[in-house]
């Protein structure tokens, strides 16, 4: 993966518990990083980190056409505190709309080490702290004791991120990340002695995603998706016939078969479960 040192920031942006903004020390590194997305960046050389691997409850997600919605909040602003601390920020104040006003540092130094950008311009990377483990703007073979010092593993550690894998993560790393998970499970860390994921949660409308439903946030993205679209409608009677016009292709791990995201889907009257555990899923980048 290529290396790239530099620094977190967090002021004057809205960082969560699996996404922050990162500024390298050369910021013409970016330009280094695989295709065929290009790195968006802003007039400073900073650019949106998307943690490879995990994923945390929304804080701030916005469906088409709709306005801007958030999963439980104690867990979600659980995870994004989390990151900030990981990544060496003592002190985050936020203002009402979850806006960075201040942090104490300023900034904090770290690495990334990443393999490409997703279609929105994010890096898909995992974020480190401490000394970098190779020269900025090489290539470093990255194995699980390097994964140990990410923020990406420390979030699943915590149970404050549910393993979201695409087909780029390395299986070695992605095994270590599914270790952790299952441990947090296990520990009753964070957020899974309230997961509704597998076991199915009741859906009733909006108020049921944003304040009590603790769920794998892609499914809960979909959802607020149809929801939206159903203007007020509550019925989850074609939730699965919407998944279909979406490209959600993933592999199930434990069968080695790829499918669709509809097909380990359930819906029970108005209760929606995914069939398969997270860890049990590899989805696909495009």
């Amino acid at each position: 993966m290529l290396v790239i040192e530099g620094t977190y920031r967090v002021t004057g942006a809205r960082p969560d518990g699996d996404s922050v903004r990162f500024h390298p020390a050369d910021p013409a590194q970016w330009d280094l990083v695989p295709g065929p997305h290009r790195v968006r960046r802003n007039r400073t050389g900073g650019a949106q980190l998307r943690l490879d691997g995990i994923d945390s409850l929304e804080t701030h997600y916005i469906p088409a056409h709709g306005r801007e919605l958030h999963q439980p909040p104690p867990f979600a602003d659980a995870a994004a505190d989390a990151l900030t601390a990981a990544l060496g920020f003592t002190s985050v104040l936020r203002d009402a709309h979850g806006t960075v006003t201040a942090s104490e540092p300023a900034q904090a130094p770290g690495f990334v080490l990443t393999r490409g950008a997703d279609l929105h311009g994010r890096c898909v990377a995992l974020a480190g702290t401490g000394p970098a483990p190779a020269p900025s703007g090489q290539q470093h073979f990255v194995d699980a004791a390097l994964l140990q010092r990410t923020a990406n593993l420390s979030q699943l550690a915590a149970g404050l991120a549910y393993p979201t894998y695409y087909t780029k993560l390395f299986v070695e790393l992605r095994a270590a990340m599914t270790t952790a998970v299952q441990e947090a499970r296990t520990a009753a860390e964070g957020l899974w002695p309230v997961d509704l994921t597998t076991t199915g949660a009741k859906i009733d409308g909006l108020a049921s995603l944003t304040e009590t439903a603790v769920v794998l946030p892609k499914l809960f993205r979909r959802l607020a998706d149809y929801l939206v679209l159903g203007a007020g409608d509550p019925s989850l009677a074609g939730f699965k016939a919407f998944l279909d016009q979406r490209p959600d292709r993933l592999l199930v791990v434990s069968r080695g078969q790829f499918t669709q995201l509809s097909t380990i889907v359930e819906v029970t009257d108005q209760t929606v479960r995914l069939t398969e555990p997270p860890e049990n899923l590899v989805f696909d980048e495009s």
